[in-house]
Parts: C-alpha cells; structure tokens; sequence
C-alpha cells in the first residue's frame, strides 16, 4: 500500500470540479524602491487543477521562483491572495502541500530511512516511514548513509520527505535537474505516479523543456510575471501547429494562396486552423490541385515556449 493509499479523504470527481487545488488571484509582487523596483509578479492569476501534473515555465526572471516562495509562504505578495483548496492560505493550509523547493539538503552521515523517521516522529507520523521509502523506490538503499546516494536517490529522498506529511499536492522545483537520463527516466515514472496513480496534484517548475512535455498534463508560461500561455500541453501544441502539403505544381499553389502559404521542406506550408484542414483540403482537390501529400506538423514544447515568450515587449 502506497503511503497515499492510507489517506482517509477520498478524492471525488466532484470535489476535483470544485475547486482548484492551488489558485494564485491578482497576485503582485515587487522588490526595490522608486527607479529600481523590479516587478517580478504583475497581477498574475492562475488555477491549478486537482490530480494532475502542471508544469509552471519561464525564462530566468519569468517570477516562477517568486511564485513559489509565495506559495510556500517564504515570501508574501504587494497585493492579491492565494487560495489552496479554496482556502485562504494559511498555515494549517499549507501543511496540505509537499515542498521540495530548489536541491533538498540532508545531513550526508544520516540514511534514508533516519531522515524519514526524523520527520515523521515530528509530525506523529511513523508508520508511514516503510510506505514512503516503497513509493520512492529507496527501500534497498534506505539503511545507507546519503553521503554515498546518487543525485536522482537525492531527488527521490527529497520527494519522500515532502510525502511524509501525507500532502494533497506536492510542489517540485527543477526534479530532473542535472539527472542522468536514467535517473530522468525514473522521476518522471514517479512524477507521474503520484498524480495519476495516488491522486495527487503535482506542480511542476523546470527549464527542460522536453521532460515538461512528457510529463505534465497543463503547462502555465509565465515572462515578466505575466502569465502568456495557458491549456492542456496536447491543445498548445495543436494550437501552433502548421499544415503542410505535397502537390504537383507548388508554384501555383502558393500563387493561388498568396500570404496565407510558404515554400518549405519540399512542400507548402498553410496557415489554416486545423478545424478547417478538410475543408480546405475538398477546396483544392475540387479546384483540380493534386495531392501527394498531406500532414498536420505539431510543433514541440520548445517552439511553442519561444514563441510565446518573445510577444511580450521590452
């Protein structure tokens, strides 16, 4: 039994329409005085929802970390309010979230199962000590002192030690940071573990951009403490994706189409939204274009992070 499993709260499909797990409205937050002041957050408001993993991007500067530290109350906003599970945060709220905020540090002479007991004695929470070490995957290694764990058991130790408060959300800044690509592939197996499998919600900060793209379910791009982008990770990248045709004649197409097309990868780009790709494509062939060809072209989480990022003006 995972250390989720003994929670005594059921997550409902109700409850999770609701309200979000975490919710950040109006939030603004500056640092500096008069000609100096940096506006890290601008109003920024944002819903994240329950059960699932959301990736929060940025370039640096982008306020991801000040959001953060707000969330975990290390910082407190100029103005505006955060929410967790519809309450006000406080507290006695924030014990619901499990934080691992930048790279965890533990005492290298202490083993993994010493530091999980340490905390779990402090919270009157020992039995869950041999759940967690299951779930993060520490338990043939949970008698050895940290000083000899890779950089992924860190990872992996860290995590444990934001479930051992039985969280309902937990918070991860950088997971996969200097990882090897097994070590990558291990945390995003447990990232996605905890929110599809134990129901919780995963929250999600990190500059790689590929890994953001297969783990998390809804993405927020956030530059110059402005939120720019915002959907399910499947939609975004349907959104700015291209149409491309292989046609006899290309020339004529393109003079046919004017602006709305361009000459590339030996065929035509379209500019069209993809609802209208069959349209489109009955149009031509009853025009008498002959079609070789013919494919929606997805852009990836990258492409669609860069273009997004570079609209916001200086």
């Amino acid at each position: 039994m995972s250390a989720q499993a003994q929670k005594p709260e059921a997550r409902s499909p109700a409850s999770a329409v609701a309200e979000p797990a975490i919710a950040f409205v109006s939030v603004s937050k500056g640092f500096g005085r008069g000609g100096g002041l940096v506006q890290a957050l601008d109003g920024l408001s944002l819903a994240i929802p329950r059960g699932l993993v959301y990736g929060l991007l940025g370039p640096n500067g982008a306020g991801k970390s000040t959001l953060l530290r707000i969330l975990a109350g290390l910082l407190r906003p100029d103005s505006g309010e955060v929410r967790i599970f519809g309450a006000s945060a406080t507290p006695t709220d924030r014990s619901r979230l499990g934080m691992l905020i930048e790279a965890p540090s533990f005492y290298p002479f202490l083993t993994a199962r010493e530091h999980l007991q340490m905390l779990a004695r402090a919270r009157g929470m020992a039995s869950l000590v041999e759940p967690v070490l299951r779930r993060i995957g520490l338990e043939a290694a949970a008698d050895k002192a940290v000083s000899g764990f890779s950089l992924g058991m860190k990872q992996r130790l860290g995590i444990g030690c934001a479930l051992i408060g039985q969280p309902e959300a937990i918070v991860l800044d950088e997971p996969t940071n200097g990882l090897d690509p097994d070590g990558i592939l291990e945390m995003r197996a447990l990232i996605r573990d905890l929110a599809h499998r134990d129901g919780l919600t995963v929250l999600l900060s990190s500059h790689l951009l590929d890994e953001v793209e297969r783990v998390c379910d809804r993405v927020a791009i956030l530059q110059r403490g402005m939120l720019v982008a915002e959907g399910a990770v499947a939609d975004l990248l349907d959104r700015d994706g291209r149409f491309w045709l292989q046609v006899e004649a290309p020339e004529l197409l393109l003079a046919r189409l004017g602006d709305q097309a361009e000459a590339g990868d030996d065929g035509v780009y379209v500019r069209v939204e993809r609802h209208d790709v069959p349209e489109l494509i009955q149009s031509l062939v009853s025009s008498g274009v002959r079609i070789h060809e013919a494919k929606w072209i997805k852009p990836d989480l990258e492409t669609v992070f860069l273009s997004q990022t570079r609209k916001v003006g200086p």
